[in-house]
């Protein structure tokens, strides 16, 4: 008979798991999880078995406490690497964020001739604050953080910022609290167990496998999960009640009326529809929308190459005359021996003015003829929105709107109505991608992000697949925890970074129609990927998905001796998700003052600058 035993997690559950197999070969072979209690050396000598069943593979392997003292170690070093580094650009770059402030400024003559005069300067730009005259030391950011009033990061970033920070406070409590809880309670009782050795190297006995599973300590188990549960709602409650939420009482009076035909430009039909339709409301504006996507781009393109020109002039009355590379890569020095050909630099941006203008103008005449079916109405009072919307909202209940004479010919029975966005939040330049063209893209880019995401999230299952196919074999340091551990983990938490820089991007490519509804679509797909990245994933691929495959397509599974049930949940697995919280707190949140990934976005924008004065634009966009 062979036996095929459980880990101690699930013999609570045994009498699920006791079944019989069909006979392989006249022999009938018994799945018995009961008997992984019957003795303690068992045990011990089940788990080697289950090791040397996995002898190719250097992840699986039984590491002292698996690894996570060696990647501790690690982190904490290049942690305080990190944080000197940062200290280091910050002193020799303290002052960058108020000079970046002051350059946010539309006035040409601050941005292009030098500083303001004494009477063009506001007291806050005459002399630096107080926090920033504080801030000029080595380290004295880490005291400025927790000296830094709301008030001052309200003026100075906004509400937004706040509102984040205290959020980011909330988090910080929560986790203070269920970790001080689970190191004086659940840790001792895992530890009060004894079904694993009672090796100090043991990771094993750091989890609920080291109970038994008649222990009636493992109710605490389930009763603190219940109390974090109760403890993280109440905190985030307490969060939303301080969220400040403002109206805009002209945005609550505008409706967005979406699918109107194009060849509409009388808005005489659509108030005399909403006359005749709704006769209680009364229409105060209509106002069509067009696409102007490429007149914002031209016209971004015109005022650059204005300002360039404007810079370079006054430089040229200081310095005479300047000339300059225009080629993308000209500003990099080693692009220096390409021998690219030298212009002179107001001429060139007066050209580039002059031709962007003639572009921007001919565009704008054609504006008119580029249609796209929507509309911001505008009513008396709310109460007339509220009605319509309310109307408008029964369509989906195979429910027709109110119709007037003209119904057939503006079609409003085809219509989207809904509150009208702020105007700063639309993004007017998406609003010509709609309809079957919006959903395609969003579709595809979805897909390819999911595909990079699944390519980019397996580092461990990576290292682990290796080994099955004895390609790490000859490397005989590779079951080192720095390898089998922290490498993994570092990889794993890398693309974790990277994750939200490319779902960015990707909620970019979207083009949504409004700047709220992109960053809320960012940071669901932030949270519902990272949670598929770094736990779904992960342990799929180094758990139950490879034993899986393995009994769906192995005719012989249940003839090999080899394989084992309780080799699927080892507790050394559990290590790889400690050692990415290590090096995630660590060297995470070290990263996170560096801002990696938007810094290399930057860099690449200034080196690919033609010239001084967009260098300057780049700097300020971004």
């Amino acid at each position: 008979m062979s036996r095929l035993r459980y880990g101690s997690v699930l013999m609570a559950h045994s009498e699920l798991f006791e079944t019989r197999a069909p006979p392989v070969e006249g022999r009938p072979v018994e799945l018995d999880v009961l008997s992984f209690l019957d003795s303690f050396g068992e045990a011990n000598s089940t788990a080697e078995r289950c090791y040397r069943s996995h002898s190719r593979s250097s992840v699986l392997q039984g590491l002292p406490f698996g690894g996570v003292p060696t990647v501790l170690a690690i982190n904490v070093v290049l942690w305080m690497f990190l944080l000197l580094i940062f200290s280091c650009l910050r002193k020799a770059a303290w002052d960058y964020g108020r000079l970046a402030l002051l350059m946010d400024n539309d006035s040409l003559t601050s941005l292009f001739y030098g500083e303001p005069s004494e009477k063009e300067k506001s007291p806050s730009e005459t002399s630096p604050s107080d926090s920033e005259t504080k801030d000029m030391g080595f380290c004295s950011w880490l005291s400025s953080l927790y000296h830094m009033k709301d008030e001052e990061i309200r003026s100075k970033c906004g509400i937004d910022a706040v509102t984040y920070l205290s959020f980011q406070r909330h988090i910080i409590l929560l986790m203070t609290v269920v970790c001080l809880l689970s190191l004086a309670v659940i840790l001792p009782v895992n530890f009060s167990g004894n079904l694993l050795e009672d090796s100090p190297e043991n990771f094993g006995r750091t989890t609920l496998a080291n109970v038994n599973a008649k222990d009636s300590f493992l109710w605490l188990h389930s009763v603190f999960a219940l109390v974090y549960f109760i403890i993280t709602a109440l905190c985030m409650a307490h969060h939303t009640i301080r969220l400040e939420y403002r109206e805009d009482e002209k945005v609550a009076r505008t409706l967005m009326i979406t699918s109107i035909p194009r060849e509409i430009s009388d808005p005489g039909l659509i108030t005399k529809h909403f006359h005749e339709a709704y006769p209680s409301c009364t229409v105060t504006d209509i106002r069509f929308c067009f696409d102007v996507h490429k007149l914002m781009r031209l016209d971004l393109e015109r005022r650059k190459a204005m300002k360039g020109r404007l810079y370079f002039a006054t430089k040229a009355k200081k310095e005479g005359k300047i000339t300059i590379k225009t080629h993308p890569c000209a500003q990099i020095f080693c692009c220096d021996i390409c021998g690219f050909e030298k212009v002179d630099a107001e001429q060139y941006y007066s050209e580039l003015e002059e031709k962007r203008t003639d572009e921007f103008n001919a565009e704008k005449n054609r504006i008119t003829m580029k249609r796209l079916g929507i509309a911001f109405v505008t009513f008396r009072d709310e109460r007339m929105t509220a009605v319509i919307v309310k109307d408008y909202s029964r369509v989906h209940c195979r429910q027709k709107p109110q119709q007037s004479s003209i119904t057939t010919v503006v079609q409003s029975h085809k219509w989207g109505v809904g509150y009208a966005p702020a105007p700063s939040d639309i993004i007017w330049e998406n609003l010509s991608v709609c309809g079957s063209r919006w959903w395609l893209r969003c579709v595809l880019l979805n897909i390819l992000l999911f595909l990079l995401l699944f390519f980019l999230t397996t580092p461990a299952i990576i290292v682990n697949t290796m080994d099955k196919f004895n390609v790490t074999r000859p490397v005989e340091s590779l079951r080192s925890p720095v390898i089998t551990q922290f490498f993994p983990t570092l990889l794993l938490w890398a693309f974790s970074v990277l994750l939200p820089f490319i779902v960015y991007y990707s909620a970019f490519f979207e083009s949504h129609w409004t700047r709220s509804g992109e960053n809320q679509v960012t940071m669901h797909k932030c949270f519902f990927l990272l949670v598929f990245m770094v736990i779904i994933l992960p342990s799929l691929g180094l758990s139950s998905l490879d034993l899986f495959f393995t009994w769906l397509f192995d005719v012989n599974f249940l003839d090999e001796k080899e394989v084992k049930f309780q080799c699927v949940f080892l507790p050394d697995n559990g290590a790889f998700f400690v050692n990415y919280v290590i090096t995630s707190s660590l060297i995470g949140t070290a990263m996170e003052l560096l801002r990696i990934p938007g810094l290399t976005v930057y860099a690449l924008r200034l080196c690919f600058a033609k010239s001084q004065a967009e260098r300057i634009h780049v700097k300020r966009v971004s």
